[in-house]
Order: C-alpha cells, then sequence, then structure tokens
C-alpha cells in the first residue's frame, strides 16, 4: 500500500546470498524490463538514473548462473532488453514470497496502525 511517495507496510528483501539480496527495486527494474523491454524506460519510471538501472541489472545478472536480463544492441528503434527464462523465474518468485508476506502480516499491520499517531494533523 503507497501513501504518496512513501510505502506503507512491510519491504520484503531476500538475501538469496551473503552478496546476494533481491528486493523492491531490483524487483521494479526486473519488472518494468518485462513491461517495457527498456532499461531506460524501466529505470525512468523508478525515477532512476541509467546508469543506476544498468548497475542493478549488471548485479543481478553476475549474481545468477545464467543471465536474468538478455540485451540487444541497435538503438533507439531496434535495441532493447527482455527478461530471460531465469529473470522470469526470479521475478515471479519474489513477487509471491512479497504477496504472501503481506497476507501474513495484515492483522498485526492493522494493529499497528491502530495506535499510530495521525500525524497529518
Amino acid at each position: 500500500m503507497k501513501a504518496g511517495n512513501k510505502q506503507i507496510g512491510a519491504r520484503l528483501r531476500i538475501v538469496v546470498e551473503p552478496d546476494l539480496a533481491i528486493g523492491p527495486g531490483k524487483a521494479d527494474i526486473l519488472e518494468g524490463i518485462k513491461e517495457t523491454g527498456s532499461i531506460t524506460a524501466a529505470g525512468r519510471r523508478m525515477g532512476m538514473s541509467y546508469k543506476r538501472a544498468w548497475l542493478l541489472v549488471e548485479t543481478m545478472n553476475r549474481c545468477f548462473r545464467t543471465p536474468l536480463v538478455e540485451t540487444s544492441r541497435g538503438g533507439r528503434a531496434h535495441g532493447g532488453a527482455t527478461l530471460t527464462p531465469t529473470g522470469e523465474l526470479v521475478l515471479d518468485c519474489y513477487r509471491r514470497m512479497e504477496s504472501r508476506t503481506q497476507r501474513a502480516i495484515e492483522k498485526d499491520m492493522a494493529k499497528l496502525r491502530a495506535v499510530v499517531r495521525d500525524l497529518a494533523n
């Protein structure tokens, strides 16, 4: 759930290996690439520079046995990026874990919200 630009609730971060974690940012980049076919467009949707988006993609590609994202050169009209089958699997697993987490903490989140002061007033 979002309020303005702020995330309300839990943000799931999965540590797969000591130096590899998958969290909302990496999942959103993967989802953006899947939907737009572009690392640039995916990063732009998140308010992120191309360099930062590319760094996240490079990190994920390097840390998994097979790349999560494939890119093709060709400039504005012919280049692009797509998720590999491994990228699709990683994104799907993360989104399922995220959804299960939200359902698991729903009652406790409601209890916390009930005792939080309304800071808008």
